[in-house]
């Protein structure tokens, strides 16, 4: 009569140590957690940020050469000017009738902002905007410096409105005696306009630390610092979530613009002491970082459901197992009904205990998959509510291009938590979503848009006979942007070394669409391998040889072909074939 109760005491501190187990393991396991997010995070902020300050870095640099460029330019065309007898005549002569139209046949072709020129009193004879003629200007710096220098001068003048002009200025001797002088004005403000369309912040100052170019036309005239220190005061919402996005970032910013968290970078122009100052903001790295922390908590909490998962099993496995022991028992000690009552309500309690453990488990589950798209769908509902509040502020200070802006990220926040849902409910499915009809005409175009930075760097013709209809092709639109950039990349390396270089790019139609890329560079030496991977012509470190055999297998998977021939004039000729959509093809027409 007392062995069951006997065996019944010998389980519970069994029970207890397994129970105790569990609760180190659950806890080593949270420590470990924790510790692999730390690490990841330290680890991928310090490597995107250092990418992050790369590429601003290259961009910056194409800036300094841009206003370099520029400013070299037109440094030469006062001295031009000064020479040309059809200007010196009229100021000898007083007679001015064809100077400004002279003036304004050099405009377009030097590409300067405009020209004036002044008598020997500082009077407008001839200008680009016949607004200016009669104009006095003796009192202009550009006048003066340029009445007592023997060589063109530079100068920077500050304007009333905040304007800031950048002129060239020569004074023009006849038989040694100076007769006037000749203005260039320089358009740095079109490097303004270009940064408009940026999310960096780009700053240029002089020799004295004044900003002279800037994205923010309120910052001209001011020192960096003053800059900087220029922000309306946050909210309490705002400095809450400025503390707590700082507090989860690994570096210390390098500054605060507009009370966020920006990377400096900062270098010198050659060309009297100017230096230019970028500011980038850190909500890339962030976005970036905190995706790769939100795919590592969603394996944690999956590995831990599947662990609670196997726990819950074990556990009913061994309850089946103490049933059918009680059932022996029942059979055997039939004598003893009062023990069997006692295990039935302990069999009673148990099942209740297991259906509460069933359901515990089922709320655990539930819980870490509500964590995890919690997690994934907080961060695009917070970048919402920060465009929300930046284009709250751009509609209250007048700028509707710009809050506009904020309104697509926000659409694209939009698609990118509906693509989340739509993962959740077909997780292990892969489709071909990303396959849709697309203008080829498009695709091209927006190609040759993303080459516009290597096309500037060397003059290459280029070629282009499209049709005047849509050709439309059902494909992915990056992946044959990415196939079209490669060739385009290919025939503008292949013309390296070619005086006069030409790519020409066409498009027909018929049976099929037919995209040629035609080059007249050096020609191909070995067309059998030459779409096996890892073969390549450029030179060590130009290239690894993967570009033309991954791009034939992405024309493959559209249904196309990707073909390679030299041309009989010498140069190379590649050839993408994909299939028309007929349907679209005759809407369009």
């Amino acid at each position: 009569m007392s062995d069951a109760p006997q065996k019944r005491d010998k389980l519970t501190p069994v029970q207890r140590r397994k129970s105790r187990r569990v609760r180190l393991a659950l806890g080593a396991f949270l420590t470990l957690a924790a510790a692999l997010l730390y690490v990841t995070n330290t680890l991928l902020t310090e490597r995107f940020t250092e990418n992050t300050r790369n590429r601003a870095e290259l961009r910056m640099a194409l800036y300094t050469g841009n206003i370099v460029s520029e400013l070299q330019r037109n440094s030469v065309v006062p001295l031009l000017l000064s020479q040309d007898p059809n200007l010196v005549g009229a100021l000898n002569s007083a007679d001015f009738s064809t100077s400004s139209q002279r003036l304004i046949s050099y405009l377009d072709e030097i590409g300067a902002a405009g020209f004036l020129l002044l008598d020997e009193d500082g009077r407008a004879v001839a200008a680009t905007d016949r607004n200016q003629l009669g104009s006095r200007h003796r009192s202009e710096r550009y006048f003066i410096d340029a009445i007592r220098a023997k060589d063109t001068v530079f100068s920077t003048i500050e304007r009333e409105n905040g304007a800031i002009e950048f002129t060239y200025a020569r004074k023009l001797v006849s038989d040694r005696q100076q007769i006037g002088v000749i203005v260039v004005f320089v358009d740095l403000a079109k490097f303004e306009r270009s940064w408009a369309g940026i999310s960096d912040a780009v700053m240029v100052t002089d020799s004295t630390g004044k900003v002279i170019l800037a994205t923010e036309p309120r910052w001209r005239g001011e020192t960096v610092e003053q800059a900087l220190a220029r922000q309306s005061p946050p909210s309490a919402i705002k400095r809450a979530w400025n503390a707590t996005a700082e507090f989860s970032f690994a570096l210390p910013p390098d500054a605060y613009l507009l009370g966020e968290a920006v990377m400096r970078s900062e270098t010198r122009i050659p060309f009297q002491g100017w230096r230019i100052t970028t500011f980038t903001n850190y909500q890339s790295v962030r976005e970036r970082v905190n995706g790769v922390l939100a795919l590592e908590i969603m394996g944690l909490a999956l590995f831990l459901a599947v662990a609670f998962y196997m726990i819950g099993r074990r556990e009913r496995t061994r309850s089946k197992r103490f049933q059918r022991e009680s059932a022996e028992l029942r059979q055997l000690n039939q004598a003893l009904q009062r023990e069997v009552a006692e295990r039935k309500r302990a069999e009673k309690n148990l099942e209740v205990a297991e259906q509460t453990l069933a359901q515990s488990s089922k709320l655990a589950a539930l819980g870490e998959m509500s964590a995890a798209v919690s997690h994934e769908l907080n961060q695009p509902l917070a970048a919402m509510k920060t465009y929300l509040a930046g284009a709250r502020l751009l509609l209250q200070r007048q700028r509707p291009d710009e809050a506009l802006s904020s309104f697509h990220r926000i659409d694209d926040l939009i698609r990118r938590m509906g693509a989340i849902t739509r993962q959740l409910k077909s997780y292990a499915r892969k489709g071909d979503q990303a396959m849709e009809p697309l203008d080829v005409r498009d695709a091209m175009s927006s190609a040759l848009s993303m080459m516009e930075p290597q096309l500037k760097r060397r003059q290459v013709e280029i070629v282009r006979n499209l049709p005047p209809h849509p050709v439309m092709v059902k494909a992915d639109r990056l992946r044959l942007e990415q196939v079209l950039i490669n060739l385009f990349r290919n025939a503008f390396d292949a013309t390296g070394n070619n005086a006069t270089p030409r790519i020409d790019l066409m498009l027909t139609t018929g049976e099929t669409a037919t995209i040629t890329v035609r080059d007249n560079g050096t020609g191909i030496e070995n067309l059998e391998t030459l779409f096996e991977p890892f073969y390549t012509t450029k030179a060590p470190g130009d290239g690894v040889g993967l570009g033309l055999a991954i791009s034939s297998g992405i024309i493959n998977d559209f249904g196309g072909s990707l073909t390679a021939r030299n041309g009989r004039d010498g140069g190379a000729v590649f050839e993408v074939k994909l299939p028309i959509l007929q349907n679209e093809m005759q809407a369009a027409e």
